[in-house]
C-alpha cells in the first residue's frame, strides 16, 4: 500500500508537466497561427480598400439607369393610360350626353 501512495502522486505531477508543456505548445502554434491569419486579413483589406472606388462607380451607374428605366417605364405607362383610358372616358361622356 505504501508503494501506490509514493508511486501514484509521482505518476500524476509527471502526467500534469507533460500537460503543461502541451498546452504550452499548442498556445505558442496557436499564437503563430493567430498572426498569420491577421497578415491575411490586413493583405485582403487593403485589397478591398483599393476597389472600393471601382464599386462605388459601379453602384453610381446602376442607380443612374435604374432611374432613367424608372422615367422610361413611367412615361410609357402614362402614355398608355392616356390612350386607353381617355376613349373610355369619351365613351362614357357620350353615353351620358344620348341619355340627357
Amino acid at each position: 500500500m505504501s508503494f501506490w501512495l509514493d508511486f501514484l502522486p509521482i505518476v500524476i505531477y509527471i502526467l500534469l508537466i507533460i500537460f503543461l508543456i502541451i498546452g504550452i505548445i499548442l498556445g505558442v502554434k496557436f499564437i503563430i497561427t493567430l498572426s498569420k491569419v491577421e497578415k491575411v486579413v490586413e493583405d485582403v483589406k487593403e485589397k478591398v480598400q483599393t476597389l472600393n472606388g471601382f464599386f462605388h462607380i459601379i453602384d453610381y451607374t446602376t442607380d443612374k439607369i435604374a432611374f432613367a428605366t424608372d422615367k422610361v417605364v413611367d412615361g410609357v405607362s402614362t402614355l398608355f393610360n392616356k390612350l386607353f383610358f381617355s376613349k373610355k372616358k369619351k365613351k362614357l361622356k357620350k353615353e351620358s350626353d344620348e341619355n340627357e
